[in-house]
């Protein structure tokens, strides 16, 4: 099977200026997102989609391939499905390239391990699925501001339920999607079929947003944090309408 990683990586940042560079335990952040693609062993190809030529010299320096990203996909509107599909149908042009299966990271993800990749590719496998979105257990209890007053989201606050007796939520978590490339080339998204979840233990789900996160993640990498797990969590399914070939 031809898996290909596809890591998205433009030179824009808002939060964090140059964000994919910003040294983290003593490496860009892309760094590890590029390392733990190329330690996966259901992994067959790693590319960078990028548009800065310093993120590229980066990439290319820990193993990926490079992808010149056009300018009008640039842009802090442009979409990831747009820099996903403008890759493909590259390799499918110049190549004839064509992945069986498209695993998308992001740069801001960068404690997920390489078993995690592993073990989510043999769950959309195993489930015979088109797409899979990585996500992390939820217990939250949520509220919403609206027409003027707080109101209780996804529970109801005057009969409030028992933490156990809860029905399992789970929050997407950006580190892992992995789909079927007729999803993209069909409807434009990242997920689409038969859809399944990856789940994740809350500190491999860490999302870089702020200065505050590199630090946190800092601080977990050199303390207690083993990238070598091999735990897998049970996976779960979800159907959607769309079709599956």
């Amino acid at each position: 099977m031809k898996t290909l990683a596809l890591i998205p990586a433009r030179g824009g940042s808002k939060g964090v200026p140059r964000k994919n560079l910003y040294p983290l335990a003593g490496k860009p952040l892309i760094a590890h997102t590029i390392e733990q693609a190329c330690q996966a062993r259901l992994v067959n190809r790693v590319i960078v989609s990028t548009d800065d030529p310093e993120i590229a010299a980066v990439s290319e320096s820990y193993g990926a391939e490079i992808i010149w990203r056009p300018v009008d996909i640039s842009g802090d509107t442009a979409t990831s499905e747009s820099a996903l599909l403008h890759a493909l149908c590259l390799m499918a042009d110049t190549e004839s390239y064509q992945p069986d299966l498209l695993v998308f990271l992001q740069c801001t993800s960068p404690l997920r391990r390489p078993v995690d990749i592993d073990n989510a590719i043999q769950t959309l496998s195993e489930q015979n699925a088109d797409s899979l979105v990585s996500v992390v257990p939820s217990h939250d209890f949520l509220w919403v501001f609206s027409e003027g007053q707080a109101k209780s989201l996804n529970y109801d606050y005057r009969c409030r339920p028992r933490r156990q007796d809860r029905q399992p939520e789970y929050r997407e978590n950006g580190s892992i999607y992995i789909l079927k490339p007729w999803v993209l080339y069909e409807l434009n998204n990242r997920l689409g079929g038969l859809i399944v979840l990856y789940p994740m233990d809350i500190v491999s789900s860490i999302d870089i947003d702020t200065l505050e996160d590199f630090s946190w993640c800092e601080w977990k990498l050199s303390h207690s944090y083993n990238h070598f797990a091999t735990d897998r969590p049970v996976s779960m399914n979800i159907k959607s309408k769309s079709k599956s070939t």
